[in-house]
């Protein structure tokens, strides 16, 4: 399969992994806005921004992963573009594997057949159809502990999807949705809460003004950062 990544215009800070090679030193070493990947974790064909960071035993494949977000241990994720300071638990799958349900033999032998000694060819058309049904995480976006976000599935800015959840449908800013399959359970903020914070854009601030209104972040409710910024 060719790169799909490779090419793509890199934001400042950001950079494109072919394979990751773990480096001499622990990832417990590594500090500043670099993108720290643990040595027993696996990136192909991916990106990460700064400040990133990749968990133990954690594999990302053809996925793009913005500024602060991270993904901890034993997590997965394939065909996927993951916005700003997302935080993403353990043991979280984003848009695992999919079969071809429709056609006689859904086992991986139909479109991976070089492993198999069964052709000289693996189907690429089965690997664009997975490609053509990504996840998208919007920015500030919080999965818990053994989420599944199924193919295709769009998680907005802003959302909480509860521990153990298996996201089946697209989940709206701001909501928080659990259970399997998951359902919204409430929205975090009024309505013009939300549309104030989307206004705002803090996930799209430099460092320096993060730094600067560390305090309200800590500090002040949704309500009142708001009210402060808008």
């Amino acid at each position: 399969m060719g790169l799909k990544l490779a090419d793509r215009p890199l934001e400042p800070g950001y950079r494109y992994f072919e394979r990751f090679t773990p480096p001499a030193e622990s990832v417990e070493k590594v500090r500043g806005p670099e993108p720290a990947i643990n040595p027993q974790a696996q990136v192909h064909d991916s990106i990460l921004g700064p400040w990133c960071r990749v968990g133990a035993r954690t594999s990302l494949s053809e996925t793009a992963m913005g500024a602060f977000s991270y993904i901890v241990n034993d997590s997965s994720s394939a065909y996927a573009e993951i916005g700003k300071f997302c935080s993403i638990a353990r043991d979280v799958r984003i848009n695992p594997g999919n079969h071809p349900t429709w056609k006689a033999a859904q086992h991986h032998f139909s479109y991976r057949a070089i492993s198999y000694e069964l052709g000289d060819e693996d189907d690429q058309d089965f690997f664009e159809w997975r490609r053509s049904h990504t996840v998208t995480l919007g920015h500030d976006v919080w999965l818990g502990h053994g989420v599944t976000v199924l193919p295709g599935v769009t998680v907005g800015t802003g959302a909480v999807v509860g521990a153990g959840a298996v996201v089946s449908k697209d989940v709206a800013p701001f909501t928080i949705v659990g259970g399997v399959p998951s359902k919204p359970i409430r929205e975090r903020f009024p309505k013009a809460v939300q549309d104030g914070l989307l206004a705002i854009a803090w996930w799209d601030w430099d460092h320096e003004r993060l730094a600067d209104a560390l305090d309200d972040f800590r500090t002040l409710d949704a309500d009142a950062f708001v009210e402060k910024y808008a």
